[in-house]
């Protein structure tokens, strides 16, 4: 789908303004970039400091149209603070991309507290927060638009290594499937909610090497899947990488519905008892 496509989309050929979380850097900065190229303008959000001017300046630079407002997602009072700045600037919001994050690794389940609340607080209060803030309005004016959140295939599949962040992610991914049933179910409301899901993305968050590792995806090409999928209408934007495919994906993601449906040990395909057949499936057997 071309630029020129991508402009007649109701919410993107509307006037409005592209809003987004986490906008500084890593696929909220590529976003707001893209957005920006499509002729919207652009408010983005993100801790101040160093990195939000920088994003700042290189969206100016470009001919955006942008103010940046620094904003923890976690604060109820700033999200509804960048609202007011956000329509003050642009009058109103037609993509609201509730993207903020962070990868924070408390640890044990039973361990670290202040951890686990910081990063629920971001990952998933960030998201109730923003939607709260914005979507009053946003359904009342009756204009077209976009909630996109951002949430990660740990949120789906739950691996061993980070409980705080896949419960956070998990917390994401209900919200916005609930979200999306309401703004349907509601009447005269042209607004539909969206789940973007990265694949390995090299990010601020991910990066372990200056470089973009080969299996990795850049932002950029998230950016563009995510467009692509809100042109078909997909709720669930799930995104490859240049590792795992699609079908990688989705045998991962029944597998680990199958937990429920077979009533295997929790987490089953990093269970011992079932390697080999964790394997077997995947491979077809």
């Amino acid at each position: 789908m071309t630029d020129t496509d991508l402009k007649r989309l109701p919410p993107l050929a509307d006037g409005g303004a592209a809003l987004i979380t986490g906008g500084a850097s890593g696929i909220g900065l590529a976003a707001a970039r893209r957005f920006a190229a499509l002729g919207m303008p652009v408010a983005i959000a993100d801790l101040p400091g160093e990195t939000l001017d920088a994003a700042l300046a290189e969206l100016k630079t470009a001919g955006a149209r942008v103010i940046a407002v620094p904003v923890d997602v976690s604060i109820p009072g700033d999200l509804e603070r960048l609202r007011d700045a956000a329509l003050e600037a642009f009058g109103h919001v037609s993509v609201l991309m509730l993207n903020a994050g962070m990868g924070l690794n408390p640890g044990s389940c039973w361990q670290n507290l202040e951890a686990w609340r910081r990063l629920v607080d971001v990952n998933l209060w960030g998201v109730i927060n923003g939607a709260q803030a914005f979507l009053p309005a946003m359904v009342a004016a009756g204009r077209p638009g976009y909630v996109i959140a951002t949430g990660s295939k740990q949120g789906i599949t739950t691996p061993p290594g980070n409980a705080a962040y896949n419960v956070s992610k998990a917390g994401v991914k209900s919200f916005t499937e609930a979200l999306q049933h309401e703004l349907r179910n509601t009447d005269g409301c042209r607004i539909s909610a969206h789940l973007l899901v990265p694949g390995y993305t090299f990010t601020g968050m991910t990066a372990r090497t200056p470089e973009k590792p080969p299996a990795a995806w850049s932002a950029d090409q998230v950016v563009g899947f995510m467009l692509e999928s809100l042109a078909q209408g997909d709720f669930y934007i799930l995104c490859p990488d240049n590792d795992v495919s699609r079908d990688v994906d989705e045998k991962r993601m029944a597998w680990a519905m199958g937990d429920i449906i077979e009533n295997r040990p929790a987490l089953s395909r990093w269970h011992p008892d079932w390697k080999a057949r964790f394997e077997a499936f995947m491979n077809g057997g």
